[in-house]
């Protein structure tokens, strides 16, 4: 018996199993089908692989379309298929595919399973029977709230230091001489020290707190390299990014103990004080000897151990350093030196090692080179050393003892996940037997929460700003769709699991790299009042929605700048800063002034929109439920509830620039008759001022009317109503009974008041729950981790919903591990755009390779691709030197809309490495880029090519029928509603020729590939999986 986890998947549990095809019939009826595998012996059968076992029969049905049988197995490790007429000329594998691989199945414990076999599509499936059924005791016990962390009403306010207030001139040059490029104070230029410290900031506590602040954030606090960069291009380390010595704080900024005075000092006062820290990289001070500094990726540049053969360090990482290949400075791409001057200027001591750095050269912020490459030179570690992770975690277990509340961590998506998973639980185990509510948040600058979550579920942070919602703030502040906003918070499920999820992300609408967010609204608004009645708006929206609000400093004093990184760091006091003191100040004077009015507009607004938070904290931390979004600038409208109290708020914001009204449903159900001569009903009164108290209906419905640009609140006046019928739920677990990667687990939940669902899992055959987490709000979902798991392995699934008045419902389901690489159940259609762009530039790090004056020019003649009238695919085919580059898409020659990776937009960079030709291919309906250099063009050649405007059938070169891997999963699909009914043949050809070619069953040699479209206009999707050449296509 062979007992192993293998990389096929469960038949139905197959990556490629929802678009598997119909293999054609059998010439003849079968006249038996065994199930034969490593698991037979375990059926009675003499020897595993007989397919003429009698006792691993099936039993066919009255049909005589399938057959099945029940089987019991002992935990362990089995592969198997079925086979016809107790022979091998014809079996069936993974997929229904004629002698394909073999399927895997894992068991954790004993179990009971029902195994049946489709002749038509000979697809085998196995379904555990005997899974947990009605509602029980046990589920109401494991029913559970939503969690809520330490940190869930917090009012942030984000300060840094070098701007905020001077309290001592004696260390605005860090106790250093000379002139600014050695001291790095000029308060005359904005990339350079001004003179701001921790002492102005402790005599600033009673402003900040004025805010409502109940925590503030510092940028980067620690020693930094007073000056860096190229002659003529210096700047200073007044923002904090440029350390070199993590355990003293900077000098320009004072003292450890003067530290220690401001966190008493704001502690006194009830505000907590976070630190900003970096784990990514140190100061510019590793040169290379070889004067180059453009990146070397690991694919042409191994690093080698000092007998000079190659590795790959992602072999040993988790490893201790003893098992580390030994290396010496001839390791890496480049050779790291140290001048004498600073050969020991970083502390701890071991920073000054070259051997803990990556030595790779320039990141170029995509692919490989995120993680491995320096930060604009900047000393990138090497984090998958364990001496780098032990050496990190034991730094900043020291400031948590320091008595520091929690951690912004910087850069975290340029740091190797595994890192995370290592440094977060034992930063965490250390700082919390000391501070309970100690709470650490990362930077993962990416709007989407797909990725963001990442770092919170894997990578075992408490939370990540939220970067999607910064987007979502101000679109919606500018007046963009309520519904692509609820369309946002709906994918808030992705941070969901058993310790963290949504309602403890920090909130936040501009910041010190981006921009302020009134830089952002300035454009959209039609005067000043409009203006300010936009950023209030914003504000409204962050200190009523979920999450933890973060302010910007200077916000609150109407700062607008006029760009991202020096330019969105203005001063708050008297500034000598000609750029600062010339640019306009929302609702304010400008010029060189002191800037801390508590009666500026925006000041009293925050302190304002602080108060009615902390005095409702429902609308800090209270479940988040949609209830109204207009498709266009309208009403957004949420309640929020506080799931002990149960007493509901309702929340509208109008980003219309006229008053709005919508009617929506509640759980505050109204009196079906008023009392004698009055009201005696539910009755949801105002929290914001000036609005009208609302009546709800005797079924929750209200009616809200809100002016322009502005945001309301309501509290109802009873609790939520529950005398409706017990909640029922229908659990779905992953696609058709699979599950890889992050998979999503939904239930469908129908409840007449608030509920909440917890899902729950264990390996069939076990006994023992495991909790993946709680929804609180619809849809009900969450997704689970299985990406560690064996493939095969077979995952019971439980939901448990509980009502408002303690009803619980329960309902199981199962599904079966499959690999992370299978096609998207919804595939992108693919048909070509009515309207093309004017121009599509691969604008990027190539241009001047190219002909162009400089890099990064979409308006370059030289940088434009060339639109294909035959498969309306933009192309062009460029020879450059040998090197990485990175790219995004441009159109009409401008930034103003641009696609980079996953084809998103405003997407990260697309990186690529090429020795010389290299050809690009830009899709305008799904804007995928890519090159050829970054793995196969895939096209479907087949007898349909013509219908679709190809000059020919069986064209490979004609990419009409492209099938693209946007997430890079290997998993490449493509979908069209052009192919007219009827029975079809495809294969699938690499590179736009037939010299690399797949058929049936991902055989080089194989039969064509059918299907069969039911009518017109019916969706054709088409998979290709490039691990096992597997080519597929369904259509209904």
């Amino acid at each position: 018996m062979v007992r192993r986890p293998h990389a096929a998947a469960l038949a139905i549990a197959l990556a490629a199993a929802p678009f598997a095809l119909s293999a054609p019939a059998s010439a003849a009826e079968p006249s038996s089908v065994t199930l034969v595998g490593s698991l037979q012996d375990e059926l009675g059968c003499a020897a595993d692989w007989d397919p003429a076992c009698a006792k691993a029969h099936l039993v066919q049905d009255a049909s005589g379309k399938s057959w099945s049988a029940t089987i019991s197995l002992p935990a362990g490790s089995y592969e198997y298929k079925v086979a016809v007429d107790d022979g091998w000329a014809e079996n069936y594998g993974a997929g229904g595919v004629k002698d394909g691989s073999n399927v895997p199945l894992v068991l954790e414990g004993p179990a009971r399973l029902r195994v049946s076999y489709d002749e038509t599509s000979h697809v085998t499936t196995m379904t555990p029977l005997g899974l947990a059924g009605a509602t029980s005791s046990a589920d109401k016990k494991a029913a559970a709230d939503s969690l809520r962390g330490p940190l869930g009403r917090e009012r942030f306010y984000f300060v840094m230091a070098d701007r905020f207030a001077n309290g001592s001139t004696a260390n605005d040059r860090g106790g250093l001489t000379g002139g600014r490029l050695s001291t790095g104070y000029d308060p005359s230029d904005k990339a350079f020290y001004h003179g701001g410290d921790l002492k102005g900031l402790t005599g600033k506590l009673d402003y900040i707190k004025g805010m409502g602040t109940t925590a503030i954030w510092l940028t980067p606090s620690f020693k930094n390299k007073p000056v860096q960069g190229k002659a003529g291009e210096e700047s200073a380390g007044y923002h904090g990014y440029w350390i070199t010595d993590f355990t003293q704080i900077d000098p320009h900024l004072g003292t450890n103990a003067e530290m220690k005075t401001l966190i008493d000092a704001a502690h006194k006062k009830g505000m907590k004080v976070f630190f900003d820290i970096i784990t990514n990289h140190t100061a510019d001070v590793i040169d290379y000897e070889e004067g180059a500094y453009t990146y070397k990726s690991k694919k042409s540049s191994p690093y080698a151990d000092t007998s000079g053969a190659a590795f790959d360090d992602r072999d040993h990482v988790g490893k201790p350093a003893s098992q580390w290949p030994a290396m010496d400075r001839t390791s890496f791409p480049y050779t790291p030196f140290v001048r004498p001057a600073e050969k020991d200027v970083k502390v701890p001591a071991w920073l000054n090692d070259p051997l803990m750095y990556h030595n790779r050269g320039d990141s170029t912020f995509a692919g490989e080179s995120s993680t491995y490459g320096d930060f604009i030179g900047l000393d990138d570690l090497f984090t998958e050393r364990p001496e780098v992770v032990e050496g990190m975690g034991e730094i900043y277990k020291q400031w948590a003892d320091f008595g520091i509340d929690g951690f912004r961590i910087d850069t975290v998506k340029h740091v190797n996940l595994e890192f995370w998973q290592q440094f977060m639980p034992d930063l965490l185990t250390h700082a919390q037997k000391k501070n309970d509510d100690f709470f650490a948040f990362g930077e993962v600058y990416d709007g989407n929460p797909a990725v963001m979550s990442e770092y919170t579920t894997r990578g075992k942070l408490q939370a990540t700003l939220d970067f999607g919602f910064q987007q979502q703030g101000v679109d919606f502040a500018k007046g963009k769709s309520a519904a692509t906003l609820a369309d946002f918070f709906a994918k808030d499920d992705w941070y969901t699991d058993a310790d963290s999820n949504a309602y403890q992300l920090p909130t936040f609408l501009g910041n010190h790299d981006m921009g302020r967010a009134s830089m952002f609204l300035k454009d959209s608004s039609t005067d000043e009042k409009q203006h300010l009645a936009r950023v209030r708006l914003a504000q409204s929206l962050m200190f009523t929605t979920r999450g933890n609000p973060v302010t910007y400093y200077g916000d609150e004093q109407g700062f607008i700048g006029t760009g991202g990184d020096q330019l969105a760091r203005q001063d708050m006091f008297a500034s000598k800063t000609a750029i600062y003191n010339a640019e306009d100040v929302l609702a304010g004077p400008e010029g060189s002034r002191d800037r801390y009015s508590r009666t500026h507009p925006l000041y009293r607004h925050v302190a304002e929109l602080s108060r009615m938070r902390a005095k409702h904290p429902a609308l800090a931390d209270g479940a988040q439920v949609a209830r109204y979004a207009s498709d266009d600038a309208g009403i957004f409208a949420v309640s929020r509830l506080d799931a002990s109290k149960k007493v509901e708020y309702v929340v509208a914001a109008n980003n219309s620039t006229t008053t709005q009204t919508a009617s929506f449903a509640t759980w505050t159900k109204g009196s079906a008759r008023p009392g004698k001569g009055r009201y005696d009903g539910a009755l949801f009164t105002p929290v914001t001022p000036g609005a009208p108290s609302v009546r709800p209906g005797a079924d929750g419905r209200v009616s809200v009317t809100v002016p322009p640009l502005s945001v309301r609140v309501w509290k109802a006046n009873r609790t939520i109503s529950t005398g409706t019928a017990a909640p029922t739920v229908e659990l779905s677990a992953g696609t058709d009974h699979t599950v890889g990667g992050r998979a999503e687990i939904s239930a469908d939940v129908t409840s007449g008041t608030f509920a909440q669902a917890t899902v729950l899992y264990r390996p069939v055959g076990t006994k023992t729950w495991r909790t993946v987490g709680t929804d609180d709000n619809a849809p009900y979902r969450v997704f689970h981790d299985v990406e560690g798991m064996a493939l095969g392995t077979m995952l019971e699934y439980r939901v448990v919903v509980e009502d408002a008045a303690g009803r619980v419902s329960a309902d199981s389901d199962w599904a079966s591990v499959v690999s992370a690489t299978g096609p998207a159940p919804e595939a992108e259609i693919g048909d070509p755009p009515a309207t093309q762009p004017g121009a599509v530039a691969v604008a990027g790090t190539h241009n001047s390779e190219m002909g162009c004056a400089a890099d990064w020019e979409p308006w370059c003649d030289q940088a434009q691709l060339t639109l294909d009238p035959q498969d309306s695919i933009w192309k062009g085919s460029y020879t450059l030197p040998a090197g990485p580059y990175a790219f995004k898409a441009a159109l009409d020659r401008t930034w103003t809309e641009n696609y980079g990776e996953k084809g998103e937009r405003d997407g990260a960079n697309i990186s690529y490495e090429t020795d010389g030709p290299v050809s690009f291919y830009y899709d305008p309906t799904t804007h995928w880029a890519t090159t050829s250099e970054d793995g196969p063009v895939v096209t479907a050649p087949g007898d349909y090519q013509s219908e679709l405007g190809c000059v020919a059938d069986w064209s490979p070169a004609c990419m009409r029928p492209w099938l693209q891997d946007k997430d890079g999963d290997g998993t490449y699909t493509w979908a069209t509603t052009k192919i007219p009914a009827g029975t079809w043949s495809f294969k699938i050809a690499h590179d736009l020729s037939w010299t690399t070619s797949y058929g049936a069953g991902g055989s080089p040699t194989g039969a064509n590939i059918t299907v069969t479209v039911p009518a017109d206009g019916a969706k054709t999707v088409f998979s290709y999986d490039s691990a096992t050449h597997v080519g597929q296509a369904t259509s209904s």
